[in-house]
Protein backbone atom coordinates (compact mmCIF):
# COMPACT_ATOMS: atom_id res chain seq x y z
CA UNK A 1 0.00 0.00 0.00
CA UNK A 2 1.34 3.42 -0.93
CA UNK A 3 1.82 6.25 1.47
CA UNK A 4 -1.38 8.28 1.82
CA UNK A 5 -1.34 11.42 -0.35
CA UNK A 6 -0.68 14.49 1.77
CA UNK A 7 -3.65 16.67 2.72
CA UNK A 8 -2.88 20.11 4.17
CA UNK A 9 -4.60 23.41 4.87
CA UNK A 10 -3.36 26.68 3.39
CA UNK A 11 -4.17 30.37 3.72
CA UNK A 12 -2.92 33.48 1.97
CA UNK A 13 -1.23 34.66 5.15
CA UNK A 14 0.39 31.45 6.42
CA UNK A 15 3.01 29.47 4.54
CA UNK A 16 3.09 25.68 4.45
CA UNK A 17 6.24 23.67 3.81
CA UNK A 18 4.56 21.08 1.57
CA UNK A 19 2.85 23.77 -0.51
CA UNK A 20 6.03 25.82 -0.75
CA UNK A 21 7.97 22.79 -2.01
CA UNK A 22 5.44 22.23 -4.78
CA UNK A 23 5.32 25.90 -5.75
CA UNK A 24 9.08 26.22 -5.95
CA UNK A 25 9.73 23.12 -8.02
CA UNK A 26 12.64 23.73 -10.42
CA UNK A 27 11.88 23.96 -14.13
CA UNK A 28 15.33 22.51 -14.86
CA UNK A 29 17.37 19.76 -13.24
CA UNK A 30 21.04 20.59 -12.53
CA UNK A 31 22.29 17.03 -13.02
CA UNK A 32 20.31 16.72 -16.25
CA UNK A 33 21.95 19.90 -17.51
CA UNK A 34 25.42 18.55 -16.73
CA UNK A 35 24.76 15.36 -18.70
CA UNK A 36 23.02 17.27 -21.49
CA UNK A 37 25.99 19.59 -21.94
CA UNK A 38 28.38 16.64 -22.31
CA UNK A 39 26.20 14.93 -24.91
CA UNK A 40 25.58 18.14 -26.84
CA UNK A 41 29.30 18.84 -27.01
CA UNK A 42 30.01 15.29 -28.19
CA UNK A 43 27.42 15.36 -30.97
CA UNK A 44 28.53 18.79 -32.09
CA UNK A 45 32.11 17.53 -32.36
CA UNK A 46 31.61 13.99 -33.64
CA UNK A 47 28.25 14.02 -35.44
CA UNK A 48 26.67 10.66 -36.27
CA UNK A 49 29.31 8.68 -34.36
CA UNK A 50 28.32 10.36 -31.10
CA UNK A 51 24.63 9.99 -31.89
CA UNK A 52 24.99 6.25 -32.45
CA UNK A 53 27.02 5.88 -29.26
CA UNK A 54 24.41 7.74 -27.21
CA UNK A 55 21.54 5.70 -28.69
CA UNK A 56 23.28 2.54 -27.54
CA UNK A 57 24.27 4.00 -24.16
CA UNK A 58 20.97 5.60 -23.15
CA UNK A 59 18.34 3.61 -25.06
CA UNK A 60 20.06 0.27 -25.61
CA UNK A 61 18.63 0.35 -29.12
CA UNK A 62 20.02 -1.47 -32.13
CA UNK A 63 20.26 1.44 -34.58
CA UNK A 64 23.25 1.24 -36.92
CA UNK A 65 25.47 4.21 -37.64
CA UNK A 66 24.00 6.26 -40.49
CA UNK A 67 20.74 4.26 -40.46
CA UNK A 68 18.81 6.68 -38.30
CA UNK A 69 16.19 7.73 -40.84
CA UNK A 70 12.97 5.73 -41.08
CA UNK A 71 12.45 4.33 -44.58
CA UNK A 72 9.26 4.49 -46.61
CA UNK A 73 9.02 0.69 -46.33
CA UNK A 74 9.01 0.95 -42.53
CA UNK A 75 6.20 3.49 -42.69
CA UNK A 76 4.21 1.26 -45.04
CA UNK A 77 4.72 -1.68 -42.71
CA UNK A 78 3.25 0.35 -39.85
CA UNK A 79 0.03 0.81 -41.82
CA UNK A 80 -0.35 -2.98 -41.97
CA UNK A 81 -0.19 -3.24 -38.18
CA UNK A 82 -2.30 -0.32 -36.95
CA UNK A 83 -5.89 -1.32 -36.23
CA UNK A 84 -8.93 0.36 -37.74
CA UNK A 85 -10.19 1.71 -34.42
CA UNK A 86 -7.01 3.67 -33.86
CA UNK A 87 -6.93 4.88 -37.46
CA UNK A 88 -10.40 6.32 -37.01
CA UNK A 89 -9.48 7.88 -33.67
CA UNK A 90 -6.30 9.43 -35.09
CA UNK A 91 -8.21 10.76 -38.08
CA UNK A 92 -10.79 12.41 -35.82
CA UNK A 93 -8.11 14.01 -33.63
CA UNK A 94 -6.21 15.13 -36.74
CA UNK A 95 -9.29 16.85 -38.18
CA UNK A 96 -10.02 18.67 -34.94
CA UNK A 97 -6.40 19.83 -34.56
CA UNK A 98 -6.39 21.15 -38.14
CA UNK A 99 -9.70 22.95 -37.63
CA UNK A 100 -8.48 24.67 -34.45
CA UNK A 101 -5.08 25.51 -35.95
CA UNK A 102 -6.52 27.09 -39.09
CA UNK A 103 -8.84 29.20 -36.95
CA UNK A 104 -5.84 30.44 -34.96
CA UNK A 105 -3.66 31.50 -37.90
CA UNK A 106 -2.89 35.20 -37.66
CA UNK A 107 -3.51 37.14 -40.84
CA UNK A 108 -1.16 39.64 -42.46
CA UNK A 109 -2.44 43.14 -41.75
CA UNK A 110 -1.75 46.76 -42.59
CA UNK A 111 -2.78 50.19 -41.35
CA UNK A 112 -2.33 53.67 -42.79
CA UNK A 113 0.38 55.90 -41.36
CA UNK A 114 -0.64 59.53 -40.55
CA UNK A 115 0.65 60.87 -43.87
CA UNK A 116 -0.36 58.18 -46.33
CA UNK A 117 2.22 55.44 -45.80
CA UNK A 118 1.66 51.85 -44.76
CA UNK A 119 2.52 49.97 -41.54
CA UNK A 120 1.79 46.35 -40.82
CA UNK A 121 2.91 42.80 -40.15
CA UNK A 122 3.33 39.73 -42.29
CA UNK A 123 3.70 36.11 -41.20
CA UNK A 124 6.04 33.70 -43.00
CA UNK A 125 6.41 29.97 -42.32
CA UNK A 126 9.75 28.63 -41.20
CA UNK A 127 11.42 26.44 -43.82
CA UNK A 128 12.60 23.55 -41.60
CA UNK A 129 11.56 22.65 -38.06
CA UNK A 130 12.19 19.76 -35.72
CA UNK A 131 9.53 18.05 -33.60
CA UNK A 132 10.63 15.96 -30.64
CA UNK A 133 8.29 13.09 -29.75
CA UNK A 134 9.07 11.39 -26.41
CA UNK A 135 9.30 7.62 -26.27
CA UNK A 136 9.96 6.38 -22.75
CA UNK A 137 7.24 4.20 -21.30
CA UNK A 138 4.86 4.38 -24.27
CA UNK A 139 4.51 5.77 -27.81
CA UNK A 140 3.02 9.27 -27.65
CA UNK A 141 1.15 9.19 -30.93
CA UNK A 142 -0.93 12.15 -29.78
CA UNK A 143 2.21 14.29 -29.48
CA UNK A 144 3.02 13.52 -33.12
CA UNK A 145 -0.34 14.97 -34.10
CA UNK A 146 -0.10 17.89 -31.66
CA UNK A 147 3.22 19.09 -33.11
CA UNK A 148 3.69 18.02 -36.74
CA UNK A 149 0.13 18.87 -37.77
CA UNK A 150 0.52 22.47 -36.62
CA UNK A 151 3.74 22.84 -38.59
CA UNK A 152 2.04 21.61 -41.74
CA UNK A 153 -0.94 23.92 -41.27
CA UNK A 154 1.59 26.75 -40.93
CA UNK A 155 2.95 25.65 -44.35
CA UNK A 156 6.39 24.53 -43.14
CA UNK A 157 7.93 22.58 -46.04
CA UNK A 158 10.33 20.36 -44.08
CA UNK A 159 9.13 18.86 -40.79
CA UNK A 160 11.68 16.64 -39.05
CA UNK A 161 10.48 14.26 -36.33
CA UNK A 162 12.84 12.59 -33.85
CA UNK A 163 11.76 9.87 -31.46
CA UNK A 164 13.61 7.01 -29.72
CA UNK A 165 13.52 3.50 -31.12
CA UNK A 166 12.91 0.43 -29.03
CA UNK A 167 15.63 -2.05 -28.25
CA UNK A 168 14.82 -3.79 -31.54
CA UNK A 169 15.74 -0.64 -33.44
CA UNK A 170 12.17 0.03 -34.52
CA UNK A 171 9.69 2.82 -33.80
CA UNK A 172 6.27 1.81 -32.54
CA UNK A 173 3.95 1.41 -35.57
CA UNK A 174 1.18 3.52 -34.00
CA UNK A 175 3.59 6.39 -33.54
CA UNK A 176 4.91 5.98 -37.10
CA UNK A 177 1.37 5.99 -38.42
CA UNK A 178 0.54 9.19 -36.52
CA UNK A 179 3.72 10.91 -37.72
CA UNK A 180 2.95 10.04 -41.32
CA UNK A 181 -0.68 11.10 -40.99
CA UNK A 182 0.38 14.43 -39.49
CA UNK A 183 2.75 15.07 -42.40
CA UNK A 184 6.30 14.58 -41.11
CA UNK A 185 8.69 14.76 -44.07
CA UNK A 186 11.62 13.08 -42.26
CA UNK A 187 11.47 10.69 -39.30
CA UNK A 188 14.57 9.67 -37.32
CA UNK A 189 15.12 6.92 -34.75
CA UNK A 190 16.88 9.27 -32.39
CA UNK A 191 15.68 10.18 -28.91
CA UNK A 192 16.82 12.07 -25.84
CA UNK A 193 19.59 14.64 -25.70
CA UNK A 194 21.20 13.28 -28.87
CA UNK A 195 18.03 14.08 -30.85
CA UNK A 196 18.06 17.68 -29.68
CA UNK A 197 21.76 17.92 -30.53
CA UNK A 198 21.32 16.45 -34.01
CA UNK A 199 18.50 18.84 -34.86
CA UNK A 200 20.23 21.87 -33.34
CA UNK A 201 23.71 21.39 -34.79
CA UNK A 202 23.20 18.99 -37.69
CA UNK A 203 25.12 15.78 -38.38
CA UNK A 204 26.06 13.78 -41.48
CA UNK A 205 22.56 12.25 -41.46
CA UNK A 206 20.37 15.01 -40.02
CA UNK A 207 20.39 18.53 -41.41
CA UNK A 208 20.09 21.37 -38.92
CA UNK A 209 16.63 22.81 -38.27
CA UNK A 210 15.57 26.37 -37.49
CA UNK A 211 13.38 25.58 -34.49
CA UNK A 212 12.78 22.66 -32.13
CA UNK A 213 9.40 22.02 -30.51
CA UNK A 214 7.90 19.29 -28.39
CA UNK A 215 7.87 18.00 -24.81
CA UNK A 216 10.32 15.75 -23.02
CA UNK A 217 11.67 14.61 -19.70
CA UNK A 218 14.27 16.46 -17.62
CA UNK A 219 17.17 15.59 -19.96
CA UNK A 220 15.43 16.72 -23.13
CA UNK A 221 14.21 19.87 -21.40
CA UNK A 222 17.74 20.66 -20.25
CA UNK A 223 19.15 20.01 -23.72
CA UNK A 224 16.61 22.31 -25.34
CA UNK A 225 17.55 25.09 -22.96
CA UNK A 226 21.23 24.71 -23.77
CA UNK A 227 20.80 24.87 -27.56
CA UNK A 228 18.74 28.06 -27.52
CA UNK A 229 20.45 30.54 -29.82
CA UNK A 230 21.64 27.84 -32.18
CA UNK A 231 17.95 27.25 -32.89
CA UNK A 232 14.71 28.81 -31.77
CA UNK A 233 12.60 26.93 -29.22
CA UNK A 234 8.94 26.68 -28.35
CA UNK A 235 8.80 26.63 -24.53
CA UNK A 236 9.77 24.71 -21.40
CA UNK A 237 7.72 21.54 -21.82
CA UNK A 238 8.93 19.01 -19.28
CA UNK A 239 7.22 16.40 -17.07
CA UNK A 240 3.44 16.70 -16.93
CA UNK A 241 1.50 18.50 -14.22
CA UNK A 242 -2.07 19.34 -13.31
CA UNK A 243 -3.88 21.55 -10.81
CA UNK A 244 -7.58 21.24 -10.03
CA UNK A 245 -9.64 23.97 -8.37
CA UNK A 246 -12.80 22.36 -6.97
CA UNK A 247 -15.72 23.03 -4.66
CA UNK A 248 -18.19 20.65 -3.04
CA UNK A 249 -20.01 20.06 -6.36
CA UNK A 250 -17.05 18.14 -7.82
CA UNK A 251 -17.08 14.35 -8.08
CA UNK A 252 -14.36 12.81 -5.86
CA UNK A 253 -13.95 9.93 -8.28
CA UNK A 254 -13.50 12.24 -11.29
CA UNK A 255 -11.07 14.50 -9.42
CA UNK A 256 -8.96 11.53 -8.34
CA UNK A 257 -8.95 10.11 -11.86
CA UNK A 258 -7.86 13.45 -13.31
CA UNK A 259 -5.01 13.79 -10.81
CA UNK A 260 -3.83 10.28 -11.60
CA UNK A 261 -4.02 10.88 -15.36
CA UNK A 262 -1.03 13.19 -15.23
CA UNK A 263 0.90 11.07 -12.75
CA UNK A 264 1.20 8.06 -15.05
CA UNK A 265 3.64 9.43 -17.65
CA UNK A 266 6.52 7.67 -15.94
CA UNK A 267 9.34 10.15 -15.31
CA UNK A 268 8.59 10.39 -11.59
CA UNK A 269 8.82 14.20 -11.84
CA UNK A 270 5.12 14.77 -12.59
CA UNK A 271 3.12 17.06 -10.28
CA UNK A 272 -0.55 16.97 -9.29
CA UNK A 273 -2.35 19.47 -7.05
CA UNK A 274 -5.92 19.64 -5.79
CA UNK A 275 -7.05 22.95 -4.28
CA UNK A 276 -10.51 22.90 -2.75
CA UNK A 277 -12.74 24.82 -0.40
CA UNK A 278 -14.31 21.54 0.76
CA UNK A 279 -12.42 19.44 3.30
CA UNK A 280 -14.97 16.66 2.77
CA UNK A 281 -14.12 16.58 -0.93
CA UNK A 282 -10.40 16.48 -0.19
CA UNK A 283 -10.80 13.50 2.15
CA UNK A 284 -13.03 11.70 -0.34
CA UNK A 285 -10.48 12.28 -3.11
CA UNK A 286 -7.73 11.01 -0.82
CA UNK A 287 -9.65 7.75 -0.40
CA UNK A 288 -10.46 7.51 -4.11
CA UNK A 289 -6.82 7.87 -5.03
CA UNK A 290 -5.91 4.83 -2.96
CA UNK A 291 -8.64 2.75 -4.61
CA UNK A 292 -8.01 3.85 -8.18
CA UNK A 293 -4.22 3.54 -8.20
CA UNK A 294 -4.52 -0.17 -7.43
CA UNK A 295 -6.21 -0.69 -10.81
CA UNK A 296 -3.66 1.15 -12.97
CA UNK A 297 -1.22 -0.62 -15.28
CA UNK A 298 1.53 1.86 -14.40
CA UNK A 299 0.94 1.67 -10.68
CA UNK A 300 4.59 1.81 -9.64
CA UNK A 301 5.25 5.04 -11.58
CA UNK A 302 2.04 6.61 -10.31
CA UNK A 303 2.80 5.72 -6.70
CA UNK A 304 6.12 7.57 -6.90
CA UNK A 305 4.29 10.71 -7.94
CA UNK A 306 1.62 10.22 -5.28
CA UNK A 307 4.33 10.11 -2.62
CA UNK A 308 6.57 12.88 -3.93
CA UNK A 309 4.62 15.12 -6.28
CA UNK A 310 0.94 15.07 -5.34
CA UNK A 311 -0.77 17.32 -2.80
CA UNK A 312 -4.34 17.96 -1.65
CA UNK A 313 -4.86 21.47 -0.25
CA UNK A 314 -7.88 22.83 1.61
CA UNK A 315 -8.41 26.61 1.48
CA UNK A 316 -10.88 28.92 3.21
CA UNK A 317 -12.50 30.10 -0.02
CA UNK A 318 -12.15 29.66 -3.78
CA UNK A 319 -10.57 33.07 -4.39
CA UNK A 320 -7.65 32.01 -2.20
CA UNK A 321 -7.63 28.72 -4.06
CA UNK A 322 -7.33 30.44 -7.43
CA UNK A 323 -4.54 32.58 -6.04
CA UNK A 324 -2.68 29.40 -5.08
CA UNK A 325 -3.30 27.89 -8.53
CA UNK A 326 -1.91 31.02 -10.17
CA UNK A 327 1.18 30.79 -7.96
CA UNK A 328 1.59 27.15 -8.98
CA UNK A 329 1.26 28.16 -12.68
CA UNK A 330 0.39 24.64 -13.85
CA UNK A 331 0.61 23.12 -17.29
CA UNK A 332 -3.07 22.12 -16.98
CA UNK A 333 -5.72 23.73 -14.77
CA UNK A 334 -9.14 22.18 -14.29
CA UNK A 335 -11.90 24.30 -12.77
CA UNK A 336 -14.60 22.08 -11.22
CA UNK A 337 -16.83 24.58 -9.44
CA UNK A 338 -20.29 26.13 -9.72
CA UNK A 339 -20.40 28.44 -12.76
CA UNK A 340 -16.89 27.46 -13.92
CA UNK A 341 -16.79 29.90 -16.84
CA UNK A 342 -16.95 32.86 -14.47
CA UNK A 343 -13.54 31.78 -13.15
CA UNK A 344 -11.77 31.50 -16.50
CA UNK A 345 -10.49 35.10 -16.54
CA UNK A 346 -9.13 34.69 -13.02
CA UNK A 347 -6.81 31.93 -14.22
CA UNK A 348 -3.82 34.09 -15.12
CA UNK A 349 -1.05 31.48 -15.09
CA UNK A 350 -1.94 28.21 -16.77
CA UNK A 351 -0.90 26.51 -19.99
CA UNK A 352 -4.48 25.44 -20.67
CA UNK A 353 -7.70 25.78 -18.68
CA UNK A 354 -10.40 23.09 -18.64
CA UNK A 355 -13.79 24.29 -17.44
CA UNK A 356 -16.57 22.23 -15.94
CA UNK A 357 -17.28 18.59 -15.05
CA UNK A 358 -17.41 17.39 -18.66
CA UNK A 359 -13.96 18.67 -19.64
CA UNK A 360 -11.29 16.26 -18.36
CA UNK A 361 -7.72 17.20 -19.18
CA UNK A 362 -7.37 13.96 -21.14
CA UNK A 363 -9.67 15.42 -23.81
CA UNK A 364 -7.08 18.14 -24.30
CA UNK A 365 -4.29 15.58 -24.42
CA UNK A 366 -5.83 13.64 -27.28
CA UNK A 367 -8.56 15.29 -29.30
CA UNK A 368 -10.06 18.66 -28.29
CA UNK A 369 -8.04 20.70 -30.80
CA UNK A 370 -5.45 22.94 -29.07
CA UNK A 371 -1.95 21.49 -28.89
CA UNK A 372 -1.13 19.65 -25.68
CA UNK A 373 2.47 20.94 -25.78
CA UNK A 374 2.31 23.34 -22.84
CA UNK A 375 4.68 25.02 -20.36
CA UNK A 376 5.63 23.17 -17.18
CA UNK A 377 7.68 23.76 -14.03
CA UNK A 378 5.87 27.00 -13.22
CA UNK A 379 6.76 28.45 -16.62
CA UNK A 380 3.08 28.94 -17.52
CA UNK A 381 3.57 32.33 -15.85
CA UNK A 382 6.06 33.15 -18.63
CA UNK A 383 5.36 31.00 -21.69
CA UNK A 384 2.26 30.16 -23.70
CA UNK A 385 1.54 26.77 -25.25
CA UNK A 386 2.46 25.65 -28.75
CA UNK A 387 0.30 27.16 -31.51
CA UNK A 388 0.32 27.19 -35.29
CA UNK A 389 2.01 30.60 -35.21
CA UNK A 390 4.92 29.05 -33.30
CA UNK A 391 6.02 27.80 -36.73
CA UNK A 392 5.99 31.21 -38.42
CA UNK A 393 8.08 34.36 -38.24
CA UNK A 394 6.50 37.76 -37.75
CA UNK A 395 7.96 40.56 -39.83
CA UNK A 396 7.13 44.25 -39.42
CA UNK A 397 6.41 46.19 -42.63
CA UNK A 398 7.11 49.94 -42.84
CA UNK A 399 6.51 52.03 -45.95
CA UNK A 400 6.59 55.84 -45.42
CA UNK A 401 5.75 58.77 -47.63
CA UNK A 402 7.82 61.94 -47.85
CA UNK A 403 5.32 63.65 -45.59
CA UNK A 404 5.55 60.81 -43.02
CA UNK A 405 9.32 61.11 -42.81
CA UNK A 406 9.18 64.90 -42.65
CA UNK A 407 6.79 64.68 -39.71
CA UNK A 408 9.05 62.16 -37.97
CA UNK A 409 12.31 64.02 -38.65
CA UNK A 410 12.38 66.10 -35.41
CA UNK A 411 11.85 62.94 -33.38
CA UNK A 412 14.60 61.06 -35.23
CA UNK A 413 17.00 63.97 -34.75
CA UNK A 414 16.19 64.24 -31.04
CA UNK A 415 16.89 60.56 -30.40
CA UNK A 416 20.02 60.71 -32.54
CA UNK A 417 21.31 63.60 -30.44
CA UNK A 418 20.57 61.99 -27.06
CA UNK A 419 21.92 58.58 -28.07
CA UNK A 420 24.91 60.12 -29.86
CA UNK A 421 24.03 58.40 -33.12
CA UNK A 422 24.79 61.11 -35.65
CA UNK A 423 24.52 58.85 -38.68
CA UNK A 424 21.00 57.81 -37.70
CA UNK A 425 19.82 61.40 -37.73
CA UNK A 426 21.70 62.20 -40.94
CA UNK A 427 20.19 59.20 -42.79
CA UNK A 428 16.78 60.77 -42.38
CA UNK A 429 17.70 64.46 -42.77
CA UNK A 430 19.84 63.99 -45.88
CA UNK A 431 16.78 63.03 -47.90
CA UNK A 432 15.51 66.60 -47.64
CA UNK A 433 18.76 68.31 -48.58
CA UNK A 434 18.94 69.56 -52.15
CA UNK A 435 21.35 67.75 -54.41
CA UNK A 436 21.62 64.76 -52.09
Amino acid sequence: MVMQVKLVKWTLTASNAAVDALLHRPAFDAEAERVAREVLDAVRAEGDIAVARCIQQFDGAAVALGKFRVSSDEVKAAYDVVDLEFRQAASEAYKRIIHFSKAGLRKDWTMASPKGGVLGEQFTPLARVGCYIPGGAAPLASTALMTVTLARVADVREVVACTPAGKDGKINPYLLYALDLAGATEIYKIGGIQAIAAMAFGTESVRKVQKIVGPGGPYVTAAKRLVYGHVDLDLVAGPSEIAILADDTASPAAVAADLLSQAEHGTGHEKALLVTSSENLAKAVQAELMQQVATLSRRAAVERVMEQGMLLVVVDHLDAGMDLCNQFAPEHLEVLVREPRTWARKAHNAGAVFLGPWTPESAGDFVAGPSHVLPTGGMASVFAGLTVDSFRRRTSIVSLTRSDLQEMLPVIEAFGRVEQLDAHARSAKIRFEKGK
